[in-house]
């Protein structure tokens, strides 16, 4: 057993076990507690809510509450475990909406979801999630498999009447499309103008491509590859959402589809792109490699070979592309404006504060917190200076205290703006500065 196995195993096993527990909000230290918080005063509430069903957000503690729901069909890097053994995963996931965010979140992993070989059934999981909605102010979707995990989340949105939103799917989306805009940035190209070439067809992938394109990329100028090689109009096996990836093309591999291409994109298996294959791309190609734990390549074999701008999934590397930096935030301005729906226009609000974010100053007390946080970079200067993004700092980092804030403020002004909102924020500088103070007040 290694060192990390030992750490790890003994993390979650010391008592209490898990990394979560309810805690009380009101005190229940006297028998008048004691009558307020159950019988008889409990009834007083719940007639108020009896007559006007809004007041569950003012009598309870659903307005910031999201269920993680899971069926452990495709856990991040173990695939198919079970419910069971996904549920140190979810239960890490309300870690961390509750570190960054101050959200009360609850994992909830579903079983009895699936077909007879062991896959997501979707109308099972649909119609389990859904009676959940008088519950939570939100749901998050995480580790659900392809190609069920985009029918669950569209019926889900269709159907409840609170925001449902599928991590896998839209965190790395817009969390990536952040580093992508201020990486063309420092490199002077055009989104409209770069050519993808993509290893890995599953959820993660499929969203962020259609999310770049979106915002201004081209379907064509995408070629993207699954375990069978390239997506193209010659293949017979192709379900409804990488059909709309399959190119008219020659290219078979993902060594064809990388040559030529600006942008490398990397939701697949360790090892896949060699510094040989980057060396075939355009000049200073960027280089996104998420496999977790081992990337599809390393960032100095990837600059070794001609990369401009690297980043992975981990911490230890420039750029991590991590989804704490988008979902905490997301619906922390969500759960804020009691928004009916995450819909486009607030993932790209949230896409755009993270940008925005890494092209500033960092204040001085900031500064001491990255530093502390992250000694090789502060080492490096990467906090120091006017601002403005460089090649190996085109996001946030996770422990930014910005952040949150700061997408919660335009995921909060987008959802006014669409008309998904129910609460008005007037003065949205009052609101990210309330949302700092709140989180500096919870750690």
């Amino acid at each position: 057993m290694d060192e990390l196995t030992k750490k790890a195993l003994a993390y979650h096993a010391a008592a209490p076990c898990g990394k979560v527990a309810v805690k009380l909000t009101k005190p229940c230290a006297t028998a008048e507690d004691l009558a307020l918080a159950y019988t008889p005063g409990v009834a007083k509430p719940c007639l108020e809510i009896k007559e006007d069903v809004s007041k569950v957000y003012e009598y309870t503690g659903r307005a910031n509450t999201v269920a993680v729901v899971s069926d452990g069909t495709a856990v991040l890097g173990l695939g198919n475990i079970g419910p069971e053994a996904g549920m140190p995963v979810m239960e890490g996931k309300a870690v961390l909406f509750k570190r960054f965010a101050d959200i009360d979140a609850m994992a909830i992993c579903l079983g009895k979801v699936f077909d007879e070989k062991g896959r997501t059934d979707p109308e099972k999981l649909i119609a389990a999630v859904e009676t959940l909605e008088p519950s939570f102010g939100g749901i998050n979707l995480e580790d659900i498999g392809a190609p069920a995990c985009f029918e669950v989340e569209t019926t889900l949105k269709e159907r409840m009447n609170i925001p449902v939103f599928h991590d896998d799917q839209h965190g790395t989306a817009i969390i990536s499309f952040a580093a992508i805009k201020n990486a063309l940035q420092v490199l002077g190209k055009k989104l409209e103008e770069c050519k993808f070439a993509v290893s890995g067809a599953g959820a993660a992938g499929i969203s962020c491509c259609e999310f770049y394109i979106s915002a201004g990329a081209r379907r064509e100028n995408f070629l993207m590859c699954d375990s069978k090689g390239v997506l193209h109009k010659g293949r017979t096996d192709l379900n409804a959402q990488k059909m709309r990836f399959a190119a008219d093309t020659e290219a078979r591999t993902l060594a064809d589809a990388v040559k030529g291409a600006d942008i490398f994109l990397g939701f697949s298996a360790p090892g896949c792109l060699t510094g040989d294959m980057v060396r075939t791309m355009a000049k200073d190609p960027i280089i996104f490699a998420m496999a977790n734990p081992t990337p599809e390549i390393f960032p100095d074999e990837a600059i070794a070979a001609g990369a401009a701008v690297v980043g992975t999934g981990r911490s230890d590397f420039p750029n991590q592309i991590n989804n704490v930096l988008g979902f905490p935030g997301i619906f922390r301005g969500a759960l804020d404006v009691r928004a009916t729906d995450i819909n486009q226009e607030m993932k790209l609000a949230a896409s755009e504060a993270l940008a925005e974010i890494a092209r500033e100053a960092v204040p001085a007390d900031l500064r001491e917190i990255l530093a502390a946080a992250y000694p090789a970079d502060a080492a490096k200067g990467m906090f120091d200076g006017p601002g403005g993004v460089r090649r190996d700092c085109v996001i946030p980092k996770p422990f930014d205290t910005r952040v949150v804030p700061r997408v919660a403020r335009r995921v909060a002004e987008a959802a006014i703006k669409t008309g998904v909102a129910q609460i008005i924020i007037e003065d949205f500088d009052a609101y990210e500065q309330a949302v700092t103070a709140r989180l500096a007040a919870a750690k």
